[in-house]
């Protein structure tokens, strides 16, 4: 059981005058008494944690083809609390963004069901600004645990008030600290309010105190991710190089599977998938204030567990997938195959779903707004799930396109678009901000010399003229210079048509009838990978 150890022993009253010297004399002579600032005795004995950790939750209320669901998890959490003690459970952020049922609700659902779990400590992926910062003020209201920043500021104060946290145990104590990947400021959209603390550097100053506060584990819960995206993204890795004092990293942002601890140092690092489909689960043990064991392994959530989904969480869901089941189950057309996602293959190279999805963009504004573009284009990172094969559904589209990105329509300059090309070479397969082009585009990305190379390109069926002006549509995340996308921002004339992607995508769907998913070469990947 939790709570707040007492390390300061009192002696008992002996009344006695002669033996009460005799003590004193014994201490001043062999100097017992410690000085005001030396550290607590450490419990010898030994002591078992259970740490649980999930991250990349994305707003995964239901099991996604019988794994996960937040039901499901809470069973599984209850099971591993009767049968432990002390039971530490944490997420490692990106709780928000993903299916409609929490889209809508801006996950309401999901933050109620971590209360009724009893989460301990949380952080905040970048995802956690997709929307205004007002929705996660909310969300930090609603939230019955704590959230840990040690690299965001607001003025003063750490967003969610905590740079770090100290569990109390019943002969140890556990330190907490945490941090967001610098890439939130282009991947996501942060209130300009916010103050973005370089990770390694807010590390080793949550690190610091801690070791002064005598703590006896370091966990680092941490959205940062394994795998590099950008020459200036610190990883988990990277991180438990540069600070060599944190015990555990408990990790997100990759949606990396692991099946066993990456060790760096004297660090582990774990992380568990994505969409609650895992729960890391590590068996510590600790004695005399140093960490003896560690038995980690991610759980799957699925029906080997042999459970029943949480009674509890299943009634608090179910006022909401009703309402939203009203609006979200209409169909608005059909599939004849399945538009594959696969391991998020629209950030390595074309693909259908990217392929109707831009295209989408050009026949709603020359069929509806009676207006010629030239391209449409968006990153691949946001396109978020296959659309399978069969009825097409309001949610179903919202799954795929769950953020509420309103589409722009603007132009550049033919010389602007050959820079704009430039920086897409540098894209790196597997980021966020690998590009899906309409059928207006074509192009050759040659990877086969380790530095990409656009070759080939033409719009319209001709080569880019520097003199000429294109008029395209995007979105409003890119063309504010989202995900790197600097050229976007000298875009003349842009025009906030105040209809979301996902809409438009529903319009087209619509109109079709029937889509079928294709591809036609628009886009000729040479010398890279697909995972």
């Amino acid at each position: 059981m939790q709570r707040v150890s007492n390390r300061n022993m009192g002696f008992k009253r002996i009344e006695s005058g002669l033996i009460i010297a005799v003590i004193a004399l014994v201490s001043l002579l062999t100097c017992a008494t410690p000085p005001p600032d030396a550290a607590p005795p450490r419990d010898a004995a030994p002591h078992t944690l259970v740490l649980l950790h999930t991250n990349d939750h994305h707003g995964a209320i239901l099991p996604n083809n019988g794994k996960g669901g937040l039901a499901e998890r809470a069973a599984f959490v209850k099971s591993v609390r009767a049968d432990y003690g002390d039971v530490l459970l944490v997420d490692a952020g990106d709780i928000n963004t993903g299916p409609a049922l929490s889209n809508m609700f801006d996950a309401k659902p999901d933050f109620t069901a971590y209360n009724l779990m009893g989460y301990d400590a949380a952080t905040f992926g970048n995802h956690e600004f997709d929307k205004p910062l007002s929705v996660l003020r909310e969300q930090l209201a609603l939230a019955a645990f704590p959230f840990v920043s040690s690299n965001i500021k607001e003025g003063n104060t750490f967003l969610g008030g905590n740079q770090y946290l100290i569990k109390q145990y019943d002969g140890y104590t556990v330190g907490i600290f945490a941090v967001t990947t610098l890439r939130t400021k282009i991947v996501a959209s942060p209130d300009k309010s916010l103050v973005f603390i370089p990770e390694i550097e807010a590390a080793q100053d949550a690190v610091a105190v801690l070791k002064k506060e005598k703590v006896d584990i370091i966990i680092g819960l941490t959205h940062i991710g394994d795998v590099r995206e950008a020459p200036d993204h610190v990883t988990s890795p990277a991180l438990a190089q540069a600070v060599p004092d944190i015990d555990i990293i408990i990790d997100g942002h990759s949606h990396s599977l692991f099946e066993e601890p990456l060790k760096v140092g004297g660090t582990w690092i774990v992380t568990a998938n994505e969409w609650g489909k895992q729960v890391g689960k590590g068996v510590i043990t600790i004695a005399a204030g140093e960490i003896t064991g560690f038995d980690w392994k991610p759980v799957a959530i699925d029906g080997t567990l042999g459970l029943d989904p949480d009674a509890e969480v299943a009634a608090m869901l179910e006022p909401y997938i009703t309402k939203a089941n009203e609006s979200l189950k209409e169909v608005v057309g059909e599939a004849s195959e399945t538009f594959v996602f696969g391991n998020r293959l629209t950030r390595y190279g074309e693909t259908a779903l990217g392929n109707m999805v831009t295209d989408a963009n050009v026949w709603y504004f020359e069929k509806i707004y009676n207006q010629k573009l030239d391209f449409a284009f968006h990153n691949g990172g946001g396109i978020r799930a296959e659309l399978p094969r069969g009825p097409v559904t309001q949610e179903r589209v919202l799954t795929v396109l769950p953020f509420e990105n309103y589409l722009f329509i603007a132009s550049l300059k033919g010389s602007d678009i050959l820079a704009l090309f430039d920086f897409i070479a540098t894209v790196p397969q597997g980021a966020g901000g690998f590009p899906q082009f309409s059928k207006e585009v074509r192009y050759t990305l040659d990877l086969s010399g380790g530095e990409g190379k656009i070759t080939g390109l033409t719009i319209g069926g001709a080569p880019v003229d520097p003199n000429k002006t294109y008029r395209f549509c995007t979105n409003d995340y890119m063309i504010k210079g989202g995900d790197g996308y600097e050229a976007l921002t000298k875009s003349e004339d842009p025009f906030n048509t105040s209809l979301l992607l996902s809409y438009v995508v529903g319009e087209y769907v619509k109109a079709q009838g029937t889509i079928t998913p294709a591809t036609d070469g628009r886009m000729t990947v040479v010398g890279g990978v697909t995972p």
